[in-house]
């Protein structure tokens, strides 16, 4: 039986920070079973400036235009070089790994939504660190990404090291199903020790402005058991996908204010190499929509590696 190969899109904007996410690739996935393309969109200059070539005034400055392009391109093609030299490295089969490099169409987001829709399993970016003349930070680029590619799943790289130990949220809802099977398909077999984590806030730390978000005593150990059950069903899927049981746990944490702190904080407390929540889903416990709590985790987790499914 055919192994199924798992692609996987790596944007690259050949900057430091954007070499450090390929060697989160080279880390943290296996070597084998996945087909890797580094993908960057080339900002050429416009061609209307060459259209001034013949122009006396500005000849020279056009004249440095096109150098400039030529050492950007040249710069780029060197770093994707690198990149695939580094991802070799690390176990990869040359042949797995693509270099794509392509002319600005409809816009650097645009361009990178385009090419995500063929075919890939998942989207790796970097948080921050394109470069200054692109300005492509997360809050432009990476957050028309966030909201736009709603069809692949996004892992946003972190400066913290990648780990074999990942937290996973959990809050009840079909999406948290989802994003247990993209962990088992990707990770599975490999030796990753995972935590089920779930954050159920308690009726008396809810502000009294937020009546819709109160839940009683009765309701919330209700919740309690809806959840262990929830977690040995995620915990055989897990298991059937490759992870030793004796690696896979659960933990629910109460009385929070807040469910995208308190993941974080399990996090940067617990030692995660990443941590995985889904894009949004509605719970059955509260009606807890799972897409905030999500950029919250983003944006206040800025170190750490955020797996978005």
């Amino acid at each position: 039986m055919a192994t199924h190969i798992k692609k996987i899109l790596v944007l690259a904007d050949g900057s430091e920070r954007s070499m450090q996410t390929v060697q989160y690739v080279g880390k943290f996935l296996p070597p084998t079973g996945f087909q890797i393309v580094l993908f960057h969109v080339f900002d050429p200059v416009p061609e209307c400036y060459w259209d001034l070539e013949n122009e006396p005034q500005i000849t020279s400055v056009v004249s440095q235009l096109r150098s400039w392009e030529v050492q950007k391109r040249k710069n780029i093609e060197s770093f994707m070089a690198n990149a695939k030299t580094l991802l070799a490295g690390s176990g990869f089969d040359e042949r797995s790994i693509e270099i794509k490099i392509q002319n600005r169409k409809e816009g650097i987001a645009r361009d990178i939504i385009n090419e995500a829709g063929n075919g890939y399993g998942a989207v790796v970016l970097r948080r921050r660190g394109f470069s200054a003349l692109e300005s492509i930070i997360l809050g432009s680029v990476a957050n028309k990404l966030l909201s736009k590619i709603s069809f692949v799943p996004l892992i946003i790289t972190g400066q913290i090291p990648p780990v074999k130990k990942i937290l996973v949220a959990i809050d009840g809802s079909e999406s948290s199903h989802r994003v247990v099977e993209f962990v088992g398909e990707y990770l599975g077999g490999q030796g990753y020790e995972v935590v089920l984590f779930n954050v159920i806030r308690g009726f008396e730390v809810l502000v009294p402005e937020l009546p819709d978000a109160m839940i009683s005593g009765d309701r919330f150990e209700q919740a309690k058991a809806e959840m262990e059950l929830l977690f040995a069903d995620l915990k055989t899927k897990l298991v059937a996908a490759g992870f030793d049981p004796g690696k896979v746990s659960e933990k629910i944490v109460t009385n929070e204010f807040s469910r995208a702190g308190a993941i974080v904080r399990e996090a940067t407390e617990g030692g995660f190499g990443a941590i995985v929540v889904g894009r949004r889903g509605i719970s059955k416990v509260e009606a807890f929509f799972l897409g905030r709590v999500s950029n919250k985790v983003i944006h206040s987790g800025r170190k750490h590696t955020v797996w978005v499914v």
